[in-house]
């Protein structure tokens, strides 16, 4: 005890910086502006989508999502994705599974300056337009919107084209399965900064009107996997170096109390007896040279001996004269079947040899009364 005092005095100097040190960084502590990302549906900065997720979530249910594709919900239908300006994705099975959630009924809105790579989209560049930008859809109605498109789409000829200016398609639908693919060349639309502008909502809704969802999901998975260590890191630093020291004191506050850590192996010899083993290898070489005779014999002669300690059967009285004692004892067994037992072990010990059916028979009997004698 005296040494372990002793260790933790030595100790508190330590713990007395640590503390020092916590305080100052408290107390001089400011919060720094955080720096969100482009396009992410939680970030409310000029470039972030909070203001459109925040209304789709009130009119649409909106949710994030962060898994793989893999696991989108593709037995529901009537699902749309919206996917806005996402990293390039080059895992061609990941390109399936979106593929297969659109085939099941559901539907993506893709919305990217780039989008080729993806889903086999195409596009051209044009020389910069003037803004405002008029766009005019298939009936006809047009819509000013005040943002960069530095690229028109190239439409196969399934797909629909759904707005369009002089220079080309600005967005398309195209049929995939039971599902819809729309594309569309303008993501800052629906930036915090530009949502508002000129006719950007009225564009936006335009297609989320045509695919009708009933669920609608923001496809965060794009932008990066979140990993741990970026969640850890939403905390301020201060708090994250007191959960560390916090974390160093407890261990040493165990260490110091004489805690262990890991499994307790118990000693070899409190679970194994040499006795115990010397007798299994002492049957096991019985039985590989085929001794089963010599075996028989030192099991009867051993339950001959627990016969005499507990049942008071003397030792020296023969097998096949001891069925009138057992009578009295092995209550279990007919005075038929004792007769029949003391006779047939009395003529199997007289045996030179036995085989392995014999000897696995009469071992079995032996083991039945040495069972009932130990009873008492």
């Amino acid at each position: 005890m005296g040494k372990r005092g002793s260790l933790l005095r030595s100790w508190l100097p330590f713990v007395g910086l640590i503390t020092v040190f916590i305080a100052i960084l408290i107390i001089g502590y400011q919060p720094e502006a955080r720096n969100y990302p482009k396009y992410i549906a939680s970030s409310p900065a000029p470039t972030g989508v909070k203001a459109i997720y925040t209304f789709l979530q009130e009119k649409k249910n909106a949710k994030e999502w962060v898994h793989q594709p893999k696991v989108l919900p593709k037995s529901a239908q009537g699902q749309l994705l919206i996917m806005v300006e996402p990293l390039n994705i080059s895992k061609t099975a990941e390109m399936e599974q979106y593929e297969e959630f659109m085939e099941a009924g559901n539907s993506i809105l893709l919305l990217s300056h780039i989008p080729d790579g993806f889903f086999a989209l195409k596009t051209s560049a044009v020389k910069p337009v003037e803004k405002p930008n008029l766009l005019e859809d298939e009936e006809k109605n047009t819509y000013k919107v005040n943002v960069n498109l530095p690229n028109r789409l190239i439409p196969s000829k399934k797909d629909k084209i759904l707005l369009n200016d002089k220079e080309g398609a600005v967005a398309i639908q195209r049929e995939v399965g039971k599902g819809k693919l729309y594309v569309l060349v303008a993501p800052e639309l629906i930036t915090n900064s530009e949502v508002l502008k000129e006719d950007n909502l009225a564009v936006f809704l335009k297609i989320v009107n045509d695919a009708d969802p009933s669920a609608v999901l923001f496809d965060e998975y794009v932008h990066g996997e979140r990993s741990v260590l970026s969640g850890v890191l939403v905390y301020p630093k201060w708090f994250l170096l007191l959960i560390l020291q916090g974390t160093i004191a407890a261990a040493i506050f165990l260490w110091l109390k004489g805690k262990r850590f890991g499994p307790v192996y118990a000693p070899r010899e409190e679970y194994v007896r040499f006795s115990d083993e010397g007798i299994q290898a002492l049957a096991a070489w019985y039985i590989r040279g085929r001794r089963y005779g010599d075996s028989i014999k030192i099991q009867a002669d051993y339950t001959k001996q627990l016969l005499q300690e507990k049942w008071r059967i003397p030792y020296s009285t023969p097998w096949i004269d001891a069925a009138e004692y057992l009578e009295r004892k092995w209550t279990v067994k007919s005075a038929e079947e004792i007769k029949e037992f003391s006779q047939g072990l009395s003529a199997v010990l007289a045996k030179d040899g036995l085989n392995k059916q014999e000897y696995l028979l009469w071992s079995r009997l032996l083991d039945d009364l040495r069972i009932e004698v130990e009873k008492g």
